[in-house]
């Protein structure tokens, strides 16, 4: 039996008020001829279907024409919902969808809920599809507590919670093999920009043991740069298939198939995804710069997207208007500029340190203003619990 694990869609992103759709419709179409060609029999998604709680109409209608393509290939397909994703969002057409052998668990629901068991080629396998859970999934808040008090009863509510999927699975399906999947963030995990909003200090990352030694496989999404947490555990993050910031340029994106053979762990095969864009950095002084962005050529069949940042030696009216002709002026049609940065080694005096171009309010998130507002009222000593704390203020209203 062929299991494939994926990840963090994030269907809907936008990078930098660019649309992604059709870098994730690329890797759809090369995901479908993939399951096709080698045969896969079942398709695990680990969390962050979409990007947002409230999805669009042209995220919904994406989703739901790959569920489409996905229904004559015979394969069965379970999706757990992520930290990005409204749970009832993902739930409301899940009796449905069950009729073409793809289960939704969207949130956290009852532990018999989360069992699905696959036969196949003479093969068993039970998966635990456990969603991202939420403080109130796992906890009772109780007036006046710490923030640290907070931490440690929800990393005890989440040893909890995967030590009874443990005994239930050991209870009720012995011999069988067994994949856990999961939407968190585990210790020691290296993290992309993209993922700044979802944890902050780290102070909720999960030890590797809360998975405990039952599980043959742990198929964990959240955390965007593919990577082994454990290999003597099978504990991997595949990732997202796509870049989701230039942060993750460098990253090479993939699927993982684990095949099972005899009721036993045969491999597990890393899947490089192909490139379908680039996010390329340019840095140098202005000249420099023009002279990259001018010779590049585009190896991929869509436009790239760059980052650049222009460091000149003294700041003058003239350099500031040619650094904002050339961010605007489209220097090549092979790439498209979504970041700009100028500084000035010699600042004049009474200028700002850093000018950005084409950065507006619409561009920073909630997260990013209220950071910046502790930063100019002084809260550097116990800004990433204030931070923290915002964050689950936005979750809580879906924003």
């Amino acid at each position: 039996m062929k299991i494939l694990h994926t990840s963090d869609w994030h269907i809907g992103k936008h990078l930098h008020n660019y649309d992604l759709s059709d870098d994730l419709e690329l890797f759809f179409d090369w995901l479908s001829n993939y399951i096709k060609t080698e045969k896969i029999d079942v398709l695990l998604v680990s969390g962050d279907i979409f990007d947002q709680a409230n999805p669009s109409q042209a995220a919904f209608k994406q989703y739901y024409n790959l569920l489409r393509r996905l229904i004559p290939l015979n394969i069965k397909v379970i999706l757990t919902g992520g930290n990005h994703d409204s749970p009832a969002a993902l739930n409301a057409p899940a009796e449905l969808l069950k009729s073409f052998d793809i289960s939704v668990i969207g949130g956290a629901t009852e532990y018999t809920d989360l069992f699905v068991k696959i036969d196949k080629h003479n093969q068993n396998l039970v998966v635990a599809a456990v969603p991202f859970l939420r403080d109130r999934d796992i906890r009772k808040s109780i007036a006046g507590e710490t923030y640290a008090t907070k931490i440690e009863q929800l990393k005890e509510g989440l040893r909890t919670y995967f030590s009874e999927i443990n005994k239930y699975y050991q209870q009720h399906h012995p011999q069988t093999f067994f994949i856990l999947m999961g939407h968190l963030y585990v210790q020691g995990s290296r993290l992309s920009e993209s993922e700044r909003d979802i944890q902050i200090g780290n102070q909720a990352g999960m030890e590797i043991e809360m998975f405990g030694e039952v599980p043959h496989y742990v198929a964990l999404g959240h955390i965007h740069k593919p990577q082994v947490v454990s290999g003597a555990r099978n504990i991997h993050y595949c990732g997202s298939p796509i870049p989701l910031s230039f942060s993750e340029k460098e990253d090479c994106k993939q699927i993982n198939v684990i095949t099972i053979e005899n009721n036993r762990l045969k491999k597990v095969e890393v899947v490089p995804i192909p490139t379908f864009r680039e996010l390329k950095y340019f840095e140098g002084s202005l000249a420099d710069v023009k002279e990259k962005v001018a010779g590049y050529q585009k190896e991929t069949p869509l436009q790239s997207l760059a980052e650049i940042k222009i460091i000149e030696d003294r700041e003058t009216v003239e350099t500031r208007y040619a650094f904002e002709n050339f961010v605007n002026s489209h220097p090549n049609e092979n790439l498209q500029i979504l970041k700009a940065k100028l500084e000035f080694q010699n600042q004049l005096k009474g200028s700002s340190a850093v000018f950005s171009s084409g950065i507006d309010v619409a561009r920073v998130t909630p997260l990013e203003m209220f950071e910046k507002r502790l930063e100019m009222e002084g809260h550097l000593q116990d800004k990433n619990e204030l931070l923290n704390a915002f964050q689950e203020i936005l979750e809580e209203l879906n924003l």
